[in-house]
């Protein structure tokens, strides 16, 4: 948490090669592990002051290449060492309004962290941590450093989903000038990251506080405006001038196996959906989930969405909570930081193990069959293919099972917009560098053209697609080839 006094004193440039990166701090993992308040602490003033004072200054920093949205990272530490906290969130809130989230939920040791020069030898600088502290700062002291916006335009954009891509569309195109109004399906807005995210990893408040930030800037925010069945696709380009899609994609895979429909096997996004935004776990809820307090619960799936089932059922007091993936841990895609926390909180995993059957008794799921697997040649995802090992099978009892293997585009809208292109993965078929879609004035970005990505890859998507709307502003040319290209 934000706090203390920065040092007055400067360190020489031989004693700042010498300091050590410094760790976030965490609450302890058994008190955490029954507990929904975040985990991670933030730093301290000197801690972060400190940690910043570690950046090189490189002439040609990397880390800003490394960064999707395109946040001057070298000028924002520069002012963390020096204590120039407000001056740091000015340069952050350039590129992006919603810091104080990425801050906690990007991967950055895959992005700019992973591209810092200090990652070679030693450990890179926290830019994540440093951008979550001078964010924290920020809300707590009730400072603002965002722009005003532009004067009127006369131009109005309609944005469809309120998750990542279309809070950084819409907050860019609303300090343009532009009217914005935001259509979400669900009573919340915030997509994803109220209903996907969980409140140890990610505070509604903070949350709350941000899409606030886009409110006063003028973004209008229309609940419960299902765009395919609430309205259409063509009413929304007949009340705005340009329309963007950034409704993620929403439509969970399941296994394919016996047993699926019996009572106790949930989608993830059903299960954490229910937990964060519905409030499910409590006993007073309208429509609580199972009672898993002593129950034994399997997670099928190795990313960041199963270590968040997992260590959301441990929450709510389950007894066994295991993690089975087909391949081995060194293919997961979790967060390095997101498996740590798990194991530190309990969560079992099982490697090399694949389901073939969900079995049960009188409708309710009692177990589960399990094939052992191997690893064989890599497959188009460049990770080496499970493969079964004949004839090794076991079987383990279980009383929920939650299926986080990945998602689907999201098909309400999809279903109605039959002359919209799609790519051979059925997402939407974009350029990648606009966002243009197949359709005059309608622009896409996020997980419904990448499929399952990353909160701050959604929100570079959506800056592109926000500068690409205000070059279609402004001269209506429309390059169809660009348009109809293929999504990766």
């Amino acid at each position: 948490m934000p706090g203390g006094e920065f040092m007055s004193t400067p360190l020489t440039k031989k004693e700042r090669m010498q300091l050590d990166r410094i760790e976030m701090p965490e609450r302890d993992a058994a008190e955490r592990a029954a507990s929904f308040e975040e985990v991670n602490l933030g730093l301290t003033a000197q801690m972060a002051q400190l940690e910043a004072m570690r950046c090189l200054e490189c002439k040609r920093p990397k880390c800003i290449d490394g960064c999707p949205v395109g946040i001057q990272i070298d000028e924002f530490i520069k002012h963390v060492a020096a204590g120039e906290v407000e001056a740091a969130a000015g340069v952050v809130q350039r590129d992006n309004l919603l810091p104080a989230i990425c801050g906690r939920v990007c991967p950055q040791e895959n992005q700019c962290e992973g591209a810092c020069v200090l990652a070679k030898k030693e450990r890179p600088i926290a830019i994540g941590h440093l951008e979550r502290y001078v964010a924290d700062y920020m809300r707590m002291e009730g400072l603002q450093t965002v722009a005003e916006p532009a004067a009127p335009t006369g131009k109005s954009i309609g944005v469809i989903g309120s998750g990542p891509a279309g809070l950084a569309c819409a907050g860019d195109l609303i300090q343009s000038g532009h009217a914005v109004t935001v259509y979400e399906a669900l009573h919340e807005p915030g997509g994803v990251l109220v209903y996907g995210i969980p409140e140890f990893r990610l505070p509604k408040e903070i949350v709350h506080t941000e899409i606030a930030g886009l409110q006063q800037l003028g973004v209008v925010f229309e609940m419960n405006a299902i765009i395919g069945r609430t309205h259409t696709l063509d009413e929304l380009l007949e009340l705005h001038n340009a329309v963007f899609i950034g409704v993620g994609a929403g439509l969970p895979r399941f296994l394919g196996v016996p047993g699926e429909n019996l009572i106790g096997v949930y989608s993830a996004n059903e299960f954490l959906t229910r937990v964060n935004l519905m409030k499910a776990s409590l006993a007073t809820a309208e429509t609580p989930v199972l009672d898993v307090a002593g129950r034994r619960i399997v997670v099928f799936g190795g990313g960041n969405t199963a270590m968040d089932a997992a260590r959301t059922a441990k929450r709510m007091g389950a007894a066994d909570v295991r993690i089975l993936y087909r391949r081995t841990e060194a293919e997961m895609p979790a967060r390095v930081e997101e498996v740590r926390h798990a194991r530190e909180e309990g969560i079992i995993f099982d490697f090399l193990v694949s389901p073939t059957e969900l079995f049960g008794e009188d409708g309710l799921l009692t177990g589960v069959t399990l094939q052992r697997m191997e690893l064989g040649e890599p497959d188009e995802s460049g990770r080496r293919r499970p493969q079964p090992i004949a004839g090794e099978t076991t079987t383990i009892p279980t009383d929920l099972a939650v299926v986080a293997i990945g998602n689907g585009p999201n098909p309400l809208l999809l279903a109605t917009v039959p002359d919209l292109e799609r790519s051979r993965w059925g997402t939407i078929a974009v350029a990648e560098a606009t966002g243009r879609t197949s359709m005059p004035g309608v622009f896409a970005g996020g997980d419904i053209v990448t499929g399952g990505a990353t909160v701050i890859l959604a929100m570079g998507a959506g800056r592109r697609a926000a500068a690409s709307i205000e070059d279609w502003l402004q001269d209506g040319n429309w390059v169809l080839e660009e348009a109809a290209a293929e999504s990766a």
